[in-house]
């Protein structure tokens, strides 16, 4: 089976319940099935056939659902960008995926007209109520149409294109925080183990009630959140964007019971909370990932909102593949233990397994993992050993209960006259000073040490920009060489979409 065929079997046994609420309507199962159909007629008449790449370079809406599910039922592969790419990131897309039609806001279509990509036949526009081309100076790239319009007035008959497990259905650009961005590649049978998974592991049923603010163009957003809410047959609220209000009152009027965020959505509900955060008598699970839950962040939402956040672990690259246990210890800093049908190894510098308590590289095999980058044959082979997808990521085994903690990225390690020095442990200990909001530390060249240590810091409004307090801070919970030697205060951390800190850009 495939999340399409979890569609049409909930269409088929819920037509009237369950189902996505967006933009102020209720979409049933059978309304969503209905109109995915007539969206891939529309992508149909546009030249969209088996194997042909559709970008959706757009916000979370209605539309982006429907555009996605019909490029599907085609046999064609979904390229989901983040809207707030700009010429640079966008024309690398372009390139590389070369797709055939563009889906999304009008904005982003200009972007695309600009750069005249040759391989772009059709744009469609996310806005219900344009009715004209969008304005653009540029001579190259066909005029856009306005996408929901076209849908509304298409056949809901089901075409009869079938995918199979095998074909290749995302390419999603990693965040090329190291470099130029890789289109990591995922089939349909990937993201069915992993929705699987994830409603085995957090009982995720028909019954829940998903409150959704996670942007689609992100795995979490897309492949979690949506694909799970598909596999279950669960009803969903689907927000376009995070405020922390309105999600906060969400989840209380919707009486929703599972929410999935990433650290900053937990932060910014403290913050908007204030003193009195609200009743949720019906939330069952909170899941934390996309970026490190810091425990401190985490000890503060149980005391004011009394629920454990669940943390689990992924990459684009292999969706979903640790998960804390629903029913057993919720250690903060830990992201629990390999969900069904995933295998671990923690490798040493060797490529021997690491001892229980030992960090070494996590690795990592199973249905979910993806076949690799799109037309990258070097990086595929590097990201792989002997059938092991290499995450990058330093990890943990603890010998008490085999829960796995995640260290640091390999490539973030900083090695300081010889000693190694996780900036996440920094990190942690930074944000118990009362005056820190959050901090960020990565590794500078040092002619002495070879690196020192770094920190960039947000302070808490009106506190001292003391340096010299911080390091002594440290200084009393972590051996000397750990401490920052350099402290730059900043008004926020660089983040990408999905909460995680550009520490690149800190360290230029």
């Amino acid at each position: 089976m495939t999340i399409l065929d979890r569609l049409r079997r909930a269409a088929a046994t819920r037509p009237a319940r369950g189902g996505l609420s967006a933009g102020g309507r209720r979409h049933s199962f059978a309304d969503l099935d209905a109109a995915s159909n007539a969206a891939a007629r529309v992508l149909r008449a546009r030249g969209v056939a088996a194997g042909a790449r559709v970008l959706l370079y757009a916000g979370s809406s209605l539309e982006f659902v429907l555009a996605y599910l019909g490029a599907l039922k085609l046999g064609a592969v979904c390229v989901p960008a983040n809207p707030a790419y700009q010429r640079a990131e966008l024309a690398w897309i372009l390139a590389d995926a070369e797709p055939l039609v563009v889906v999304g806001e009008r904005a982003g279509l200009e972007r695309v007209r600009a750069l005249g990509a040759p391989s772009v036949r059709a744009l469609l526009e996310i806005d219900a109520a344009a009715a004209a081309p969008c304005p653009s100076a540029a001579p190259a790239g066909p005029p856009s149409e306005p996408f929901l319009r076209a849908v509304q007035a298409a056949s809901t008959r089901r075409l009869p294109a079938s995918t199979a497990p095998d074909d290749l259905a995302l390419i999603v650009y990693t965040s090329g925080t190291t470099g130029r961005a890789k289109g990591a590649m995922l089939r349909h049978a990937n993201l069915e183990a992993n929705s699987d998974a994830l409603c085995a592991a957090w009982r995720w049923t028909a019954d829940d009630r998903l409150v959704h603010a996670l942007p689609l163009f992100h795995v979490h957003g897309l492949c979690v959140g949506l694909h799970g809410a598909l596999a279950s047959a669960c009803e969903t609220l689907l927000l376009p964007r995070f405020e922390a209000a309105a999600v906060l009152a969400a989840l209380a009027c919707e009486r929703a019971t599972l929410f999935l965020g990433v650290p900053t959505m937990y932060a910014r509900f403290l913050e908007c909370a204030g003193a009195a955060p609200p009743a949720l008598p019906a939330m069952r699970l909170f899941v934390c990932g996309s970026a490190p839950l810091a425990p401190l962040l985490a000890r503060r939402f149980r005391a004011a909102f009394g629920h454990e956040i669940l943390e689990r672990y992924g990459m684009t690259e292999t969706l979903i593949t640790l998960a804390q246990p629903l029913d057993g210890p919720r250690r903060p800093g830990t992201v629990g233990l390999p969900v069904a049908g995933v295998e671990v190894r923690i490798a040493g510098a060797a490529g021997q397994d690491a001892a229980e308590g030992e960090e070494g590289e996590l690795l990592v095999r199973g249905p979910c993992v993806g076949p690799g980058y799109w037309r990258d044959t070097a990086a595929t082979g590097a990201a792989f050993a002997a059938g092991w997808f290499r995450t990058g990521d330093l990890a943990r085994r603890d010998a008490r209960d085999g829960l796995i903690s995640i260290v640091g990225r390999a490539r973030e390690l900083i090695i300081s006259g010889a000693f190694k020095v996780h900036p996440r442990e920094v990190e942690e200990a930074l944000a118990e000073h009362p005056d820190v909001v959050e901090a960020a530390v990565f590794g500078l060249p040092d002619a002495d040490l070879g690196e020192a240590v770094a920190a960039a810091v947000v302070l808490r409004p009106g506190a001292p920009r003391d340096a010299g307090a911080l390091t002594a801070f440290c200084r009393e919970r972590l051996a000397s060489y750990k401490k920052p030697r350099s402290i730059r205060f900043v008004a926020s951390l660089p983040r990408n979409a999905m909460g995680k800190v550009l520490k690149d850009r800190l360290a230029r």
